[in-house]
């Protein structure tokens, strides 16, 4: 705290408001305001180096055309300092920063970056704030970023007479948005949005709205909202706030106060009884045909300026929604109502007014209506019995954990946490003040029935909103419908398409030109960090190894303010595939069963009064010295404070061992885990689709890269619908009984077994005596059995194939095999792709095609080279792109800035701040040890230009005849077979014969 401010201090035009100490979270708290402008400024004081910004303003939208969303985009492409094109992403690889981002939120956007390098803030506080008060804002950024009328496919000569090529829509935030609503689970969210909010338009934009949006509205949103007085900034860090009020102030010190649109928008009034909507959505294609229907019932809270009654919400939601043991949870989906909570489902405080909802997706069409039966009565059971004292001390538990465990992204967090709050008039001091909220809960619950009598005041009446999406089988090809006839409307004010295609080739021309020219100007404007601003040493976190039990134990001493963390890997050699493809499953179920003493509800409560929560899951790495040698385990890992350490390992053998798969409900809860995951694959195919395409890809390369796509992959998403789908009749007996298999050697005091802990020095003793105790409990004698089944191989995967998927836009991957992490080549292979990525495809792929994304990835400890684009409308454009950028590469000339450039985006990651939990895991995971990581260091730096053009030429142009190709999107005849793509649909019919994907 800096005791030489005082309140009503001035400085550097601005005035303190406001201090506040907050020793819990080690952090003092500045409210300031801009003398001028009126500009509200919170600066928080903390020791943590990884120093954090914003600047953003509140954005009501004025309809659903997306102008907050188009704009947020728009700004970044250049200002009047900085009159470059595109100046946020030629930014990207000019800084160190490990994090940099604009996000459009419902009623406000917002701009931050974070980094630990004080010249690189400096930087890019500079080009923030001139990017967002002072943008160019030109036409032909506005036609790139939001929407056009233009020749679907880009980069071709176009004859101004000749129809050979159809004008489409396009814009990258139409075609992000048009991937977005492709997304079930968002759509749902956006209309329920629209209806319990109707004084908040749709700030993302809906594609059927978006091209209403003139450049004219563009630069009036800007010019009304864009401004100091409507502006809230936030910076966190050990930099001085002086130093920061010095560059803020000279960026505000040009304008005036003036009056902006910061009214806080309110939810739909329900005093009246319930309200009812019902809405057509998509049908999931991977999900039963008769369990279509999304359903909800929401309630109007709290204001959320009363912090303490909003933490109290906050507690009574979890209670009720949290965990398998919650009431909601048995009543609604453990009784079979449906598979999984609706997206909305939760408490959600970022307004003025909290909203909880409970809902469903799943549903069948006649037990719709049952659903708000089963809420209420669920609810009104509650407050009946009462809440459970033990579940709530557990929260509380859960609460001081957080506080004690330290992030590497603590301030960022905070911002986040603070800024929707913020906007709609909710004071962040008091937010912050955690022990007095937190004790204001405390004495409250004291109190005999306190939750109980919020639950009676906000839910136990009909003053609901009730929200429901059933199935259109028509939907998609409804949207189709209604973009054609929209492009015609626009065809027609403009005289006919005959008439309208000379200018509209002639706009894209001149917009083809623009970008044409952004690739080769000046860029000197720019500030930029320098290699030499990279330390040649590493930053090494001093670890050391030792036995226990003959199991080998890594240490990691460090300050952890009385935390343990725990991890350990069971390496599983010989894993048939057969049971590898349950591993997901096999670890979803050990949190969901419970064991023949304890149910999971009771499982459940002691983690959250004992540890700060545990993880199982499916672990792999590859070999640093040879890309066809990977290993495959189960990976354990948990944190408590460090007299809980032995409950901790307690709970995790319980777990692991005695979770019981003969019990009477253990089909049924399997089922559910199964249903679960098959209704949310296709919203997480839409939301990560370049992922799927490029593990897919990387499944017929490496080792590892098989697993992956065996575990995370479409094989695993088609090989969970299978089982989703299986009638009741024919039971899971098979596969309950693969599950016991596996449990057998899944934890066991062997060869393969090894742990890491990351504790206080004064915590070793304990740590070492209370490992000792779980390790002489676990057997020696476990073995996996051998496989009756045939493994997959990775030539069944295609070199080229498509996935037809119900979406508007594509996703699409490329890849090829390279070598090792050890291996000289591999520091060239990193920066060739992020000079291919900065340098080519995001110009190529996102700013001519349209895409949302796209770009090329080194990843260096799997030994894989790709391509992919994300929310791409021409995906054939994009596989000609980068199946042509080694020779682009190996023949472009790069220059010093460019090595540069790309150096400094790779060592943004290299040096990003690590949580003290994370600390010495790169080691424990993949065997790369210290002395790797600083070999691999010297050699990113002292890659050179005839390096980058030789592994560009060996392993993209030589290499190319290599390569796997996928793509996922709608079916358009893109694809045929006579060009050697196969079409692979995901099947969950039960006449599918053979895995994976066909």
């Amino acid at each position: 705290m800096d005791r030489t401010l005082a309140v009503g201090q001035q400085l550097c035009g601005f005035t303190l408001q406001r201090q506040k100490h907050i020793p819990e979270l080690q952090l003092t708290a500045y409210d300031l305001r801009h003398d001028r402008t009126g500009a509200e400024y919170l600066h928080i004081d903390r020791d943590d180096k990884n120093n954090v910004f914003s600047i953003a303003f509140k954005t009501n939208p004025p309809d659903d055309t997306g102008v907050p969303h188009i704009l947020e985009h728009t700004t970044l492409c250049g200002s009047e300092t900085y009159p470059v094109r595109d100046p946020f992403f030629k930014m990207l690889p000019r800084s160190l920063s490990n994090f940099m981002n604009a996000f459009t939120s419902s009623d406000h956007t917002s701009y931050p970056f974070a980094t630990t390098n004080r010249k690189d803030f400096n930087n890019l506080l500079s080009v923030y704030l001139d990017a967002t008060l002072n943008p160019l804002l030109k036409e032909n950024d506005f036609a790139q970023e939001g929407w056009r009328i233009g020749p679907a496919n880009p980069g071709q000569q176009h004859e101004a007479t000749s129809a050979d090529d159809p004008l489409v829509f396009k814009g990258v935030v139409y075609n992000e948005m048009k991937g977005q609503m492709s997304d079930a689970s968002y759509l749902y969210y956006i209309k329920f949005q629209d209806h319990i909010f109707p004084a908040i338009n749709n700030s993302g934009g809906d594609p059927r709205k978006m091209t209403d949006l003139t450049y004219a509205d563009l630069k009036d949103f800007h010019a009304k909202n864009y401004h100091p007085s409507n502006a809230k900034l936030f910076t966190y860090g050990n930099m001085p706030l002086a130093d920061h009020l010095t560059e803020i102030s000279q960026r505000l010190e040009r304008f005036s106060r003036s009056r902006a649109d910061k009214e806080i928008k309110i939810p739909v009034d329900l005093s009246a009884g319930p309200l009812e909507y019902t809405v057509k959505g998509p049908i999931d294609p991977l999900v039963d045909k008769d369990m279509q229907h999304k359903t909800s019932t929401s309630w109007l809270m709290g204001d959320t300026s009363d912090t303490a009654e909003n933490f109290a919400l906050r507690i009574m939601s979890s209670l009720l929604l949290d965990g398998y043991g919650s009431p909601l949870y048995r009543d609604l989906i453990e009784s079979g109502l449906g598979p999984d909570w609706s997206p909305n489902t939760g408490y959600d405080a970022g307004g003025r007014i909290g909203i909880f909802s409970v809902g469903l997706i799943g549903v069948k069409g006649q037990d719709v209506r049952k659903v708000k039966e089963v809420i209420m009565a669920s609810l009104q059971k509650v407050h009946l019995d009462g809440f459970d004292q033990g579940k709530v001390d557990g929260l509380l538990h859960q609460a001081e954990l957080g506080l004690k465990h330290n992030t590497a992204n603590f301030g960022m967090g905070i911002m986040q946490r603070l800024q929707p709050a913020w906007f709609n008039g909710v004071d962040p001091l008091d937010m912050l003040a955690w022990n007095d909220t937190v004790s204001t809960f405390k004495a409250n619950y004291a109190r005999l029935g306190y939750l109980e009598g919020l639950l009676e005041k906000y839910l136990l009446n009909d003053k609901c909103l009730i929200f429901t999406m059933e199935p259109d089988t028509d939907y998609g090809a409804k949207l189709v419908e209604e973009e054609s006839a929209r492009l015609s409307s626009k065809f027609r004010s403009m005289g006919g398409e005959s008439e309208a295609r000379a200018p509209l080739i002639r706009k894209e021309s001149e917009l083809l030109e623009a970008q044409s020219r952004a690739s080769t100007e000046d860029l000197s404007c720019l500030p930029s960090v320098h290699v030499s601003d990279v330390p040649r040493q590493m930053q090494r976190k001093n670890v050391r190894d030792s036995k226990v039990e003959d199991v080998s134990v890594q240490w990691r001493e460090a300050s952890t303010n009385g935390l343990t963390y725990f991890r350990a890997i069971n390496v599983l050699q010989g894993l048939p595939g057969e049971l590898r493809m349950l591993m997901p499953l096999f670890t979803d179920s050990l949190m969901r069963l419970g064991t023949k003493n304890r149910t999971m509800e009771q499982l459940e409560d002691l983690l959250k009064l004992k540890t700060g929560g545990i993880a199982l899951s499916y672990h792999s790495t590859t070999s640093p010295h040879d890309i066809q040698k990977s290993t495959e385990g189960l990976s354990l890992s948990g944190y408590a404070l460090d007299g809980n350490v032995s409950a901790m390992y307690e709970l995790l053998g319980t777990i692991i061992q005695e979770t019981d798969f003969n019990g009477p409900e253990a089909e049924s809860r399997v089922r559910e885990l199964l249903q679960s995951a098959a209704n949310g694959a296709l919203d997480a195919i839409a939301g990560a689709g370049h992922s799927y395409a490029r593990r897919y890809t990387e499944a017929a390369l490496t080792s590892q890269g098989l697993l992956n796509e065996q575990i995370g992959g479409l094989t695993q998403v088609q090989h969970t619908g299978l089982l989703a789908s299986r009638p009741s009749s024919e039971g899971l007996g098979d596969v309950l009984s693969k599950l016991k298999t596996i449990q057998r050697f899944a934890l066991s005091n062997s060869t393969g077994f090894r742990t890491a802990i990351t504790c206080g020095s004064e915590a070793v003793s304990r740590n070492a005596s209370a490992l000792r105790n779980f390790l002489s409990n676990l057997d020696r004698s476990s073995t996996i059995p051998s496989s009756g089944e045939s493994e997959v191989s990775a030539t069944t995967y295609n070199a080229k194939a498509f996935f037809p998927l119900p979406y508007q836009v594509y996703y699409s991957a490329l890849s090829v095999p390279t070598v090792p992490y050890a291996h000289a080549d591999s520091a060239a292979l990193q920066v060739l792709s992020q000079l291919l990525t900065h340098k080519h495809l995001h110009h190529e792929i996102r700013e001519k095609g349209g895409a949302y994304g796209g770009g090329a990835y080194s990843r260096g400890l799997s030994g894989l080279f790709g391509f992919y684009s994300y929310r791409d409308p021409n995906p054939l454009n994009t596989l000609n792109i980068v199946q042509d950028a080694g020779r682009w590469a190996r023949d472009k000339q790069w220059t010093k800035q460019d090595l540069e450039e790309a150096k400094l985006s790779i060592f943004q990651g290299v040096d990003a701040p690590e949580s003290i939990s994370e600390e010495g895991m790169t080691r424990f995971l993949s065997g790369v040890d210290e002395d790797m990581e600083q070999r691999k260091r010297e050699q990113l730096l002292d890659v050179k230009a005839q390096d980058v053009a030789d592994v560009a030429q060996t392993y993209l142009v030589a290499g190319m005849a290599k390569a796997r190709e996928a793509v996922l999107g709608a079916e358009k005849g893109l694809f045929p077979s006579a060009d050697g793509w196969s079409s692979k649909r995901l099947h969950l019919a039960q006449d599918v014969a053979s895995e994976p994907v066909d």
